[in-house]
């Protein structure tokens, strides 16, 4: 997992409330195994008609967002059912950072498990920010997990709040495996102690 310390990018604005995670991959998706390749299927249902054709009107089709890497959303974000594969579409197609006023909780921490950072901040602030980037297609925001703040298109700043757990592992780029082999000295030494104690329980 890559660590995230600050994202400057090309943000979308998902004007909608209460996306599921249906609606960010459709259920019939996450049969396919992990492997790099689940772009096709974000908001698969969404952005493509019935003939695989483009919808215009979705903002990931439009020229100016094809590129973001940061979607600013409505409320409750990722609700619905706990499917990882929603993240793993959000990766592939190179979302970093979803910025919404909440989230559905096991989705928030499927992004932070993936190495991705979910932004909550005040409905009227990812209101004003959903306003600012469809009045600047192409606009830029900024992620800062260091000093943990947002900064608009116009260059207000926003502070927002994040567990320093999750901060110091998303900075550090550590999944639950690389959590637990930065103690595996100890770890060794412990096994090794408590074998030479108890040999009968080998």
């Amino acid at each position: 997992m890559k660590p995230f310390t600050k994202l400057t990018a090309v943000a979308a604005p998902l004007d909608m409330a209460n996306v599921d995670t249906d609606k960010i991959i459709p259920a019939r998706y996450l049969r396919k195994p992990r492997h790099p390749g689940y772009e096709p299927y974000l908001f698969h249902d969404l952005r493509f008609d019935a003939e695989g054709r483009e919808r215009p009107e979705f903002v990931l089709n439009q020229p100016a967002y094809r590129k973001a890497a940061i979607l600013v959303a409505g409320a409750n974000f990722g609700c619905g059912s706990s499917r990882e594969g929603a993240v793993y579409a959000l990766l592939d197609y190179g979302i970093q950072s979803v910025i919404a006023p909440s989230f559905g909780d096991i989705h928030y921490a499927n992004e932070l498990q993936n190495g991705m950072l979910p932004v909550i901040l005040p409905e009227e602030i990812c209101r004003t920010l959903r306003e600012q980037l469809r009045t600047t297609p192409g606009a830029q925001i900024i992620v800062d997990l260091e000093s943990q703040t947002v900064t608009a298109p116009d260059g207000c700043t926003h502070r927002f709040e994040i567990d320093p757990t999750y901060r110091e592992r998303l900075l550090k780029g550590l999944d639950d495996v690389a959590l637990v082999l930065q103690y595996l000295p100890q770890i060794e030494a412990f096994e090794k102690r408590h074998h030479g104690e108890m040999p009968w329980l080998s």
